[in-house]
């Protein structure tokens, strides 16, 4: 790998862990790089995925104390993000490199539109967010949506989390358990869709270990800095950058497809 790459995946991966710890959104920033170094877009975002696995199962130990109570609640939501997590995954893969290239710009949309929202939807949800510790019960509706988002999860995932919370939260879940259970079956689908990547041959190794160094020390100095630093201006910069990446990818993608028009 030439130096400029590898110290390319270092900083990538360093901004990531860091951002994620602080604001969020450091895929960002690992994606379009693991893009750079030359990696076909599945393998990219396929590696990506798995990067970002180990730190989504430490965040569902953290947050297993909320969880006891749900006991048998639990398991339509497991198996909805075990089956919605495969399918993604499976949609990934069978999609292929074309397919997915084409539509990179609008998953990047998408997930900077849903981080840049998240204040206010945060906001919104509190204002409709039940009193009562209540747990609301299933309904097929809800069940659909979060199959539907543990889809896009397998598939991409970058602000699925968002998403998910969104999902808890209407269904009337106080904010720690929502946040809990966001926890819990992003994990369940992050496993699920790196297992199916891994098995089918389309993680990078060597990128993979390089990214992981730096978002292992990206987590460490954002989770020192994470008292001192204004939320506000790194959010700022998050869509500044998820902007500035998906027009990017537009460019690239449909740039040449309209001048040939």
């Amino acid at each position: 790998m030439p130096l400029f790459d590898l110290l390319l995946l270092i900083a990538a991966g360093f901004a990531a862990g860091g951002m994620n710890a602080l604001a969020g959104g450091g895929t960002f920033f690992s994606f379009p790089a693991l893009l750079a170094t030359g990696l076909a877009p599945v393998t990219a975002n396929a590696t990506n995925a798995v990067a970002l696995w180990p730190a989504s199962l430490a965040a569902a130990w953290a947050a297993r104390s909320a969880l006891r109570p749900l006991g048998r609640y639990l398991i339509p939501l497991l198996v909805a993000g075990l089956a919605g997590g495969l399918l993604g995954g499976l949609l990934l893969l069978a999609s292929g490199d074309d397919v997915f290239s084409l539509l990179i710009p609008w998953l990047l949309l998408l997930a900077t539109a849903l981080f840049a929202a998240s204040p206010w939807l945060s906001r919104w949800l509190a204002a409709r967010r039940k009193e009562d510790n209540a747990i609301p019960p299933h309904a097929p509706a809800s069940l659909a949506a979060h199959g539907l988002v543990s889809i896009y999860g397998g598939y991409f995932g970058a602000g699925m989390g968002i998403l998910q919370l969104a999902a808890f939260s209407i269904e009337g879940h106080q904010l720690v358990r929502a946040n809990a259970l966001k926890n819990l079956i992003s994990a369940v689908i992050y496993s699920v869709a790196t297992a199916t990547f891994i098995i089918a041959g389309r993680v990078s190794g060597y990128e993979l270990a390089i990214l992981l160094v730096g978002t292992t020390l990206g987590g460490y100095a954002g989770g020192a800095l994470s008292k001192t630093l204004p939320a506000p201006w790194l959010r700022r910069f998050v869509i500044l950058v998820g902007a500035g990446m998906t027009l990017y990818y537009f460019h690239a993608q449909y740039g040449p497809l309209l001048a040939n028009a």
